[in-house]
């Protein structure tokens, strides 16, 4: 099969590139509109019903007719001079406030371009109605109701638009504003942010090109495979919107974002899997078609590419065993991606290869010629297998000493830190005068379970109690519904929404007193931004020890269906295993114990494991596989590992640094520093080290028992594809062993 569908494209390169072309750019046309359609806004929707969060937001939704998809900002507005709101000023200010509310905003679009219409329209009139007056009258709040995921860029040019209207509105009337909420502080760290964003994504993607350009010598080399990956994501993007569409699934807003970061990665790896071999082949054989060479490379080469993706589709479809919804979407969506990256590296990068041949490798004529010398790749394979027992002790001892960093690993269920921008200048202005929680309340919601109605007056109980938690700086009154079947408390507390406090104070003090002094007849639930963290940290901790165990059983089921060998595919998974505790020991030792965080995200282990575990694998099956490979030429086994080592090196450090890079460009994002230096760690230890010192040396001091009980054996083929794969004839050292 795999041979099959490299061989057609290597045959016919020109029917495959315009396939994949077209496909490109109607998708990539489709793919806004289709996403668009299968994702949601709240991150409670993820929650089963059976949390406590969840209860509550389908109460909001059910008997308040709380629109899910909306997100709140708070405008704070004052005088312009610092004196008190008179009463004057208070009805100017209502005044103001209704004109605003029968105003459409209309999305501002960067172009006219007709793409741009593509685009959904995010343009809409807000919900506006006071929320609360400062004791001291020094400021009134109202309450702006915008519809779409802060995420969302259209949603966030319509805040700009409408903030910078209210501003000058206001501003005429002598009055003074300040905005926050989650969405006015998404805004306002993207802004601050812009110009660090577009450099630092500059600078990688440049660092990306130069690092292709410095190993091929050769600027085509260096952009047209990265074309073509973004040709294929596109289409693979548009693939998980559909079929999203046609099951029903729900996705998280930040999954495009994400598939793109997956499908970046592997992508580079695999181009530059094949881009070595081929160059590889074809300095050997300078008198072969490079057609010829391209269809034979990407047919042995797309079984390693073929190996590498099942192990990372099969890591990510076992998030489909999760009970938080947006790991059960996640995770069938990015392994639809890869496997049409798969598709991908299997067709398009092998077409383009026969279509340009070597003008591939165009100015350099260099790139070609056979290298002179042992080079440093081969320096390292000789010194792998001339000492693996001292290169296998540095290894893990390296790995060791950095997992040892896990003792005293705490997970942090907070949020980020608030920046410090306009949004949390004004959040903190309020905060002076009233609870924090004003700005996006914690709700205790109430309902007839034996069909009576309720009344507020027999809630006062229940009121009462929660003004005496500590940390509840004002509960409201009670609101009831229509029918008088539900009832709504909102609570502000003291500490900011986000924070870890805010999270330990709802799942902790409110919903004991809930608990407690609910009145016969009725239930009661907790809900709002800090119950909904702390309900996703409780199925995530669920899910983690679900997944990890399958997702470990499964990539060992396929390497060993894989490899054919009961021992490789052990050898792997531990060494893979031991570079995963020790990137998440290095990033406790860092964050937890050096500068003082709470603990490591709550998040982290998961991203690690899906992220670092399944790339990392990529590298150590390259390498293997070429082991084996190599195994099949008559010699000694440790020669067959130095040579493994010789062609393989550049390709996985090349693959290594390059992913390190883009995943470093996380850094420039706030509340990202963690899980940046975590996967840069990460991919580097595991090309690095893992693939390049660990694995080898292991196959040095083990031979071809390591493919026990399947060993490779010297064949006649292979002594034929040795000679025409050595095209000078040099001495090995590693061939006294």
């Amino acid at each position: 099969m795999i041979r099959a569908l490299t061989g057609y494209s290597t045959r016919h390169p020109w029917k495959v590139i315009a396939l994949w072309a077209v496909l490109g750019v109607v998708l990539s046309a489709l793919t806004p509109t289709l996403f668009d359609r299968v994702t949601q806004n709240q991150a409670g929707d993820f929650l089963p019903r059976s949390y406590d969060s969840a209860a509550a937001l389908h109460i909001a939704k059910e008997q308040f007719g709380v629109n899910p998809d909306a997100t709140t900002v708070t405008v704070l507005v004052a005088r312009a001079d610092g004196k008190a709101l008179s009463a004057a000023d208070l009805k100017r200010v209502e005044a103001e406030a209704a004109k605003l509310a029968e105003r459409r905003v209309i999305m501002p679009r960067e172009d006219d371009g007709p793409q741009q219409f593509l685009i959904p329209d995010r343009s809409q009139t807000p919900r506006i109605a006071p929320a609360m007056t400062a004791p001291d009258r020094s400021f009134e709040l109202l309450s702006v109701e915008l519809i779409g995921n802060r995420s969302d860029t259209g949603v966030q040019g319509v805040y700009r638009t409408f903030r910078d209207a209210a501003r000058t509105q206001f501003s005429e009337a002598g009055m003074r504003t300040g905005f926050t909420g989650p969405l006015a502080d998404t805004v306002d760290t993207v802004d601050s942010r812009k110009t660090a964003t577009t450099v630092g994504g500059a600078l990688i993607m440049g660092l990306i090109v130069l690092l292709n350009v410095l190993v091929f010598r050769s600027v085509l080399a260096a952009l047209l495979p990265l074309l073509a990956v973004a040709v294929i994501g596109s289409v693979a993007a548009g693939a998980v919107a559909a079929a999203a569409m046609l099951t029903g699934l729900k996705l998280d807003a930040g999954t495009p974002g994400l598939i793109n970061v997956v499908l970046l990665g592997i992508g580079i790896d695999y181009l530059l899997f094949l881009l070595f071999r081929f160059r590889e082949q074809l300095r050997a054989r300078p008198e072969q078609p490079a057609r010829e060479v391209a269809g034979q490379v990407a047919g042995r080469v797309g079984t390693a590419i073929t190996s590498a993706a099942l192990t990372i589709v099969a890591a990510f479809a076992t998030l489909g065993l999760a009970t938080f919804g947006q790991f059960r979407s996640m995770g069938p969506a990015i392994a639809v991606a890869v496997l049409v990256m798969l598709l991908g590296s299997l067709t398009l990068l092998p077409a383009l290869l026969a279509a340009t041949g070597r003008a591939m490798f165009w100015p350099s004529r260099a790139a070609l010629r056979p290298e002179a010398g042992e080079g440093r790749a081969a320096r390292l394979g000789v010194l792998v297998t001339r000492r693996p027992l001292m290169m296998l002790t540095a290894s893990v001892a390296l790995l060791a000493a950095l997992a040892a960093g896990l003792i005293g690993i705490r997970m942090d269920y907070g949020q980020a830190d608030p920046a410090q921008t306009p949004a949390a200048a004004t959040a903190a202005e309020i905060s002076r005068t009233l609870p924090a929680g004003v700005s996006d309340p914690t709700s205790v919601f109430v309902t007839s379970t034996d069909g009576g109605a309720l009344t507020a007056g027999g809630l006062d109980g229940l009121s009462r109690a929660l003004t005496q938690v500590k940390g509840v700086g004002q509960v409201a009154r009670t609101v009831l519904n229509k029918d008088h079947r539900a009832a709504r408390i909102d609570l502000y507390p003291t500490a900011h929404p986000q924070s870890r406090q805010a999270r330990d104070l709802a799942s902790g003090p409110i919903r004991a007193a809930v608990a407690q002094h609910t009145p016969a007849g009725t239930r009661a639930h907790v809900g709002g931004t800090p119950a909904i963290v702390a309900d996703i940290s409780t199925a995530v901790d669920h899910d983690l020890r679900i997944v990890f165990p399958v997702a470990a059983a499964l990539v060992a089921l396929i390497l060993l269906l894989l490899l054919r060998s009961l021992l490789a595919p052990v050898i792997l998974m531990l060494s893979v295993g031991l570079g995963f505790a020790a990137t998440l020991g290095a990033v406790t030792l860092l964050f937890q114990h050096a500068l003082g965080k709470p603990g490591v995200s709550f998040t982290l282990p998961l991203v690690l494991f899906l992220f670092v575990v399944a790339l990392g694998t990529d590298y150590n099956i390259l390498i293997t596989d070429r082991i084996r490979e190599e195994m099949r030429r008559p010699g000694p086994a440790r020669a067959a590992v130095a040579r493994a080592v010789r062609h393989t090196t550049p390709a996985i450090a090349t693959a290594g640094l390059v992913l390190a890079a883009s995943f470093a460009g996380l850094a420039i994002s706030p509340g990202n520093e963690q899980i940046a230096f975590a996967m840069t760690l990460g991919i580097m230890l595991s090309a690095l080290v893992v693939s390049l010192v660990l694995v080898p040396a292991l196959a040095a001091l083990l031979g071809r028992a390591m493919w026990w009980p399947i060993r490779p054996r010297p064949t006649a083929a292979g002594h034929r594809q040795d000679r025409a794969t050595e095209p000078a004839p040099e001495p090995d050292r590693a061939t006294a062993y």
